[in-house]
């Protein structure tokens, strides 16, 4: 288990981060959400021990966190730093050996996911040969090599085209079932829902939001019931008179629909249900939960005054 507990951190008299606290556990990814200059990448630095802290303090296991537990961490940083000129396999002896391995364990770790990502033919090849995506995933691998308990991975998806992202994504929830602890920092909304099993939201220095992602977007829904049917659209909207109130229409046939309504005072479900009979001819009907994405952008917008969030 790592323990952030209320870290505060400046640079020049600019708050970087404002007592933030939180809690990641053994098989579990965790997404650090926020948007660009929010404080997510100092506090990265601030459990590898790049950094040190103001105030507070970082606690794996109950201990406090000291250089000798960087052994069981991977950190992947935002900003890439391969050395073009070495090879695959140079760089990878290079920085596996600096996280304590020999030789030959280094060989067998880079044969083993070389193989599984099916490019063993880059080994010899140099780092600028390699596409940006392919330089992405030689540096994923290099995080790996020594089986870290814990992975730090900031912006892990960037660079990569949709079939690596999957990738990518089907190796972190492999390694969740082996029990690591990974931290996630990611803008990548979509990918947050599919993986993440609890997300913690930094904006302007402070901890905004925590929680699993199905309690979050619980938390944030709206009222919005999504209804796909088949009929005329004029007979639906007729239908709804003042009970309802039209938000949203996808036409998917001349004859069907999905409408997105929200509901107003105490009609639910059965008085929508009622509505329609023999109106139109309902194939399905589901509460509307926001994205990721739409609550994100919900709480680290800038409000108009006299707006509310």
């Amino acid at each position: 288990m790592l323990e952030v507990q209320h870290i505060s951190k400046s640079f020049f008299r600019k708050t970087a981060l404002e007592d933030v606290s939180m809690t990641v556990r053994e098989g579990e990814i965790f997404g650090l959400l926020g948007p660009n200059g929010a404080g997510k990448t100092t506090l990265i630095r601030i459990i590898n021990k790049i950094i040190d802290a103001d105030r507070g303090v970082v606690r794996i296991n109950g201990d406090l966190m000291t250089q000798k537990h960087l052994s069981m961490v991977g950190y992947l940083p935002e900003e890439r730093g391969l050395y073009k000129s070495m090879t695959v396999e140079d760089h990878a002896l290079f920085l596996g050996q600096l996280r304590g391995l020999s030789k030959r364990d280094v060989k067998m770790q880079l044969d083993y996911w070389l193989e599984k990502f099916t490019i063993g033919d880059w080994k010899k090849k140099r780092i600028e040969e390699l596409s940006k995506g392919m330089a992405q995933k030689v540096q994923f691998i290099c995080t790996v090599l020594h089986e870290p308990k814990i992975l730090i991975l900031d912006e892990p998806l960037s660079g990569f085209d949709p079939v690596n992202v999957e990738l990518i994504k089907q190796e972190l929830i492999e390694m969740r079932a082996k029990g690591k602890l990974i931290i996630l920092s990611t803008h990548n909304m979509k990918s947050v829902e599919e993986i993440c099993d609890r997300v913690a939201l930094i904006d302007h220095s402070k901890k905004i939001l925590e929680g699993t992602v199905s309690e979050i977007r619980e938390s944030r829904k709206t009222g919005e019931i999504a209804i796909k049917f088949r009929g005329s659209m004029i007979a639906f909207v007729n239908a709804l008179w003042t009970n309802f109130e039209l938000v949203d229409k996808e036409i998917l046939a001349d004859d069907r629909f999905i409408a997105r309504l929200k509901t107003r005072g105490e009609t639910n479900f059965d008085d929508l249900l009622r509505a329609m009979m023999g109106q139109v001819r309902i194939e399905a009907v589901w509460e509307v939960l926001p994205s990721m994405q739409d609550i994100f952008i919900d709480l680290v917008t800038p409000k108009t005054e006299g707006t509310h969030a």
